[in-house]
């Protein structure tokens, strides 16, 4: 796993964006999965710059998403595959016809779940799977105790997952109480993991994800295991690492050949 300590929120996101941007140069059909969140903005706000400003061409890549929830009518603005359109699609030059997701509204929730692990395979699989994580520790919606052998399944949230997204909703009874999400093994199939966070409201989980027990108590510490595994973190959110001087020096001390 290697550990990036960079300045502020703006600087995770040109990070991450140099890693994508590194990727499409070299696989121009590339998969690449999208998390939502407050925590992956500045890393689309960096991609659409350089795509405006023709330093990057992304009319092949391909966008796949990470969770969805379960029984917003179609349309609902919280949707996320309504969020990615906004927020990543659209920016992009993307549509829709480039993307794939889980069906939140199917009535067959597990059939759909399988489905989607089907799409994902047929698909040749993830090339780059960005991630942002929960205050408790969660990747994607697998909350804390969550299998490190889950595959893409129906999650029921916990409360405090429910308080932090009420900011999007109109009230805490609007939150849906279930989603679909890849498991933590299926995220750990991509071929290569970016998981970026940003503010001191995240530095307890980022320091139990990379210097934690590997515990399904903390579903991020699963990075551990993955054999190229990149985390792209603020001051604030390193702030209570403990090796946090040595990932500074190793970062600095890069070959120049070396990508993330």
């Amino acid at each position: 796993m290697e550990i990036v300590i960079v300045a502020d929120r703006a600087a995770v996101g040109e990070v991450a964006a140099g890693a994508i941007a590194d990727l499409v140069a070299g696989t121009p059909r590339a998969l690449l999965g999208v998390a939502t969140g407050s925590s992956p903005l500045p890393v689309y706000t960096a991609l659409a710059r350089r795509v405006a400003a023709g330093e990057l061409d992304v009319s092949e890549l391909r966008i796949c998403q990470l969770d969805e929830y379960v029984g917003l009518p179609p349309g609902h603005p919280e949707s996320y595959r309504a969020v990615i359109e906004r927020e990543v699609l659209t920016p992009l030059g993307l549509t829709q016809d480039s993307f794939l997701g889980p069906d939140g509204a199917a009535d067959d929730l597990p059939a759909a779940c399988a489905a989607y692990e089907r799409e994902l395979r047929e698909a040749g699989g993830v090339d780059l799977q960005l991630l942002g994580i929960g205050s408790d520790g969660h990747i994607g919606f697998n909350e804390p105790c969550s299998s490190f052998s889950s595959r893409t399944r129906v999650k029921t949230l916990t409360h405090r997952t429910r308080l932090d997204n009420a900011r999007f909703f109109g009230s805490l009874d609007e939150v849906p109480l279930h989603v679909l999400t890849q498991g933590i093994a299926t995220i750990s199939d991509a071929r290569h993991l970016v998981l970026v966070a940003s503010g001191e409201a995240k530095a307890e989980a980022i320091a139990l994800t990379v210097e934690g027990p590997l515990a399904a108590v903390t579903p991020a510490s699963a990075l551990q295991l993955h054999p190229h595994a990149t985390v792209i973190v603020d001051e604030a959110a390193a702030s209570r690492l403990k090796h946090a001087d040595y990932f500074r020096a190793t970062y600095a001390a890069k070959p120049s050949w070396q990508k993330l």
